[in-house]
């Protein structure tokens, strides 16, 4: 290969990238165009379709599936990095997702609000299954097309995945509530269906040009749960009886390192294996304090859309916003702030764009949208008439949060795990959005009244949260501050 040949290949993204982001694109239209409307289903009037359901029960319902969506990835990783690869993974779980469209999608089909509702939970529990067990898979797919000397262009292709994500999630959230309004639920149930059986062909049609990382079955490499368990399990026989505390916050060196927990191993498992289970521990340190975050971020879907149905909707260019069209801020903002983010910001600012500093201003920022909903409740609550457009206002804050902080995560995520840790990798950092989501319903359980059904959408439990997420953030600033890289590139922001 000439050296014109290799900087070619070096500078330009493999040509199967676009098969992987638009299944993506309309995989997120077929998600969010699902939820944008789930909100208003379960407490709509059960004559205009809806299930008649209170404030808290939606926002428990709502975020239990979020939970399950973001609970199965750990069954999707260890389907692809142990038994069938990601390849197959991503494809053959992609047709739970599309029958659990079909299944809501006949909504319309029951007479009563019990059988609307088992339909619910049966199509809800195939989605959950169907995209929990891609999530993993798609995102450190992404990264295994491109080789190791196009390491540079990992961010910007993270950018490019999460902007086709929104474009996806924009027009799902325009899209499905205006079928809807014309149409009724089963229809816009199934809008949604149609989009995920696109985005399992699109990804099909890319199949001769993709490269595949073979799974452990067939590499005979041991998983991270394995080493770490047999370090636990004979770490007194070796001397290494502390658990690996101090390591989470070091550099993997080779082999030969100073006497540690992991010296349990090494008699049972090789250098390799032993330093890519190593690899996964100071990253859980990390994400350990995420999930605060996604409490506040997935409230999008839930609460914030039942604060915007107590509000003065407009029209803008004919179209009619109101609270369900408002989620398409979101998605919005987020295609502006990415590119304006990645090839605007970072390139200039140095060590101040590492990824751990990147994702801790996303924490604050995430805490202080929180505050602006919780001003914008109060005036609600004294009787205040307000355009649901004031929303725009902690939007623009909390998707500021979430470029910094969600698209950040997934290169940290890609970066900082070894080859053979990477779905799982993913599959934890997709886990705390998960407890993010669980933090919910234990907090709209834990303060449940039997006088108000609707605490949920209240400026204290707005304040609260706000309160919460400031706290983790101070905690996360003092991690990314002590954190040691192993792709050092990361640590001055490249």
């Amino acid at each position: 290969m000439s050296s014109s040949e290799g900087k070619n290949v070096e500078s330009c993204w493999p040509r199967q990238i676009k098969f992987i982001v638009g299944n993506e694109a309309c995989e997120r239209f077929s998600y969010y165009g699902m939820r944008s409307i789930l909100a208003g289903y379960i407490t709509g009037a059960v004559l205009k379709g809806g299930l008649g359901q209170d404030a808290d029960a939606s926002t428990e319902i709502i975020h239990l599936f979020v939970f399950a969506n973001y609970f199965m990835p750990l069954f999707g990783a260890w389907l692809s990095d142990k038994i069938i690869g990601r390849y197959h993974t991503i494809l053959w779980v992609s047709l739970f997702y599309c029958a659990g469209h079909g299944v809501l999608a006949c909504s319309d089909l029951a007479g009563t609000v019990h059988g609307k509702l088992l339909l619910l939970y049966t199509g809800m529990a195939l989605i959950a299954f169907g995209s929990g067990g891609i999530k993993p898979c798609v995102s450190a797919f992404v990264g295994d097309q491109f080789k190791p000397e196009q390491s540079h262009l990992l961010q910007k292709a993270y950018g490019a995945f999460y902007w086709s994500i929104n474009i996806g999630s924009f027009f799902s959230f325009l899209v499905v509530p205006w079928v809807k309004d014309r149409h009724g639920y089963g229809l816009a149930f199934g809008v949604p269906g149609i989009l995920m059986a696109i985005a399992t062909f699109i990804f099909w049609l890319g199949t001769k040009h993709y490269v595949r990382v073979p799974p452990s079955r067939e590499t005979k490499s041991a998983g991270f749960f394995k080493v770490l368990f047999y370090a636990l399990a004979n770490r007194k026989n070796t001397g290494g009886g502390a658990l690996p505390r101090a390591e989470a916050g070091q550099q993997v060196g080779p082999a030969g390192q100073r006497g540690s927990f992991w010296d349990a191993a090494r008699g049972r498992f090789s250098e390799k294996e032993i330093d890519a289970a190593k690899s996964v521990l100071p990253i859980l340190l990390v994400f350990a304090l995420i999930p605060p975050f996604w409490s506040l971020f997935d409230q999008c879907n839930s609460t914030w859309v039942l604060q915007g149905e107590k509000m003065v909707p407009t029209r803008i260019l004919g179209l009619d916003i109101g609270a369900e069209q408002m989620q398409s801020m979101n998605p919005l903002i987020v295609m502006m702030l990415v590119p304006l983010f990645t090839l605007g910001i970072y390139p200039h600012i140095g060590r101040f764009a590492a990824p751990l500093r990147r994702m801790s201003y996303g924490m604050f920022l995430g805490a202080a949208s929180f505050l602006v909903v919780a001003l914008l409740q109060a005036r609600l609550e004294a009787g205040a008439q307000l355009s649901v457009l004031w929303q725009t206002v902690p939007y623009l804050i909390l998707t500021a949060a979430e470029v910094l902080l969600s698209t950040t995560g997934l290169e940290f995520a890609f970066r900082e795990a070894a080859p053979e840790m990477k779905s799982l990798v993913m599959s934890f950092w997709l886990l705390t959005i998960a407890f993010g989501d669980l933090l919910v319903v234990a907090v709209t359980k834990l303060f449940a009244s039997a006088s108000d059904h609707a605490a949920s959408v209240s400026t204290n439990r707005f304040l609260l949260y706000a309160g919460m997420t400031f706290v983790v953030a101070i905690l996360f600033s003092l991690v990314a501050t002590f954190y040691k890289y192993r792709d050092l590139s990361a640590a001055e922001g490249k």
